[in-house]
């Protein structure tokens, strides 16, 4: 009897054209060492040949093991969530897991529980939760879970195994930049309230200005979009010739906005005003002029979120609260110095 092509090869169809028995082709794809060398050769050929592949569900009765991660996310219309789910999905595919996503309009208590009974039952193995407001991270503290949960975006702070860009570090590289080309004051526009990242900025620009003898400025506030932006630009021109000479702007599509309304408004960059952002999105190298930013690597957060909840589900992570930080850099461009553009680490 041969496979038919009307539907997908099976086991037994593999230990046939093998010329083995249907036991022996699971030892081989369960990597036992009782198997001879030739034997495991064949059974490879048989399986190459008819293009089999392992029934997840099947694997799982057997294991117990789906090897399925779960992730919940929420705004990933915005840069950084976005690019964080993509950094998770692919680092997870680099361990052999599949990912189950939920995403979120707002991550509340209600919705959160919702979706992590959804991941249960589906059987995921642990879940990451792209959790950048507080108000998310405080309800998936209320929550109880029959899995490991890490946190991406949460903070240091969070009570739960977490891993984040160190935002504090990134902001005092931006406002720490803009003070050693010449600007004795450096004005803030923040992210929304409820971010923590937007609050961790904020307090990395305040730091270092008051440890450089400055008193920080008004700090005005968008909700990370480039209309945002463009109002508070509209607000900052009006400062300019009254001590406004810097800007660091807590995310890139805000500074976007700030940009075109100091340019409307006669403002040069950098002339008049320098402005640094925040993200490093693709296109910032592309504005008028190229944007010097900050530049977070979502890449590493992902190996390292996923590497963490591996190690949870293992039972191999340290004890305590385990908590990851990945530093930025800061990358410098035309709106603070019209120079070659160079990445900078933390300082030594």
């Amino acid at each position: 009897m041969t496979h038919s092509p009307l539907r997908p090869p099976t086991m037994a169809d593999v230990a046939r054209l093998a010329g083995v028995s249907h036991q022996t082709v699971s030892r081989v794809l369960g990597e036992h060492p009782n198997v001879r060398d030739e034997t495991r050769a064949r059974v490879l050929r048989a399986i190459e040949e008819m293009g089999y592949r392992r029934n997840s569900s099947a694997r799982a009765l057997v294991t117990r093991r789906t090897r399925t991660l779960g992730v919940v996310a929420s705004d990933t219309t915005l840069f950084g969530p976005a690019s964080t789910l993509f950094a998770l999905e692919e680092a997870a595919r680099a361990e052999g897991y599949l990912v189950s996503t939920v995403s979120l309009r707002k991550l509340t208590v209600e919705k959160l529980s919702e979706a992590l009974d959804h991941l249960s039952e589906g059987g995921v193995e642990g879940v990451v939760a792209i959790a950048p407001q507080r108000s998310a991270v405080e309800a998936l503290a209320e929550l109880r879970h029959p899995f490991p949960v890490v946190t991406v975006g949460s903070g240091p702070g969070s009570g739960i195994p977490s891993v984040n860009v160190d935002q504090h570090l990134g902001a005092r590289l931006a406002t720490g930049h803009l003070l050693a080309t010449g600007h004795s004051r450096v004005w803030h526009l923040a992210g929304p309230e409820d971010w923590q990242e937007a609050a961790d900025r904020a307090a990395g620009w305040r730091s270092t200005l008051e440890a450089a003898g400055v008193e920080p400025p008004m700090l005005l506030r968008g909700d990370w979009s480039p209309l945002s932006g463009y109002r508070a630009g509209q607000e900052l021109a009006g400062w300019v010739g009254r001590g406004l000479t810097a800007v660091f702007v807590a995310n890139d599509q805000m500074a976007l906005g700030v940009l075109r309304a100091l340019r409307e408004a006669g403002v040069r960059t950098p002339q008049d005003v320098a402005v640094v952002g925040f993200d490093d999105i693709p296109e910032s190298e592309f504005f008028a002029p190229p944007l010097t930013t900050v530049r977070q690597d979502f890449s590493a957060v992902g190996r390292r979120s996923i590497a963490l909840l591996l190690d949870l589900i293992e039972g191999r992570a340290p004890t305590g609260t385990p908590r990851f930080a990945i530093e930025p850099q800061l990358v410098v461009r035309a709106s603070t110095c019209p120079s070659t553009p160079q990445a900078e680490g933390a300082p030594g």
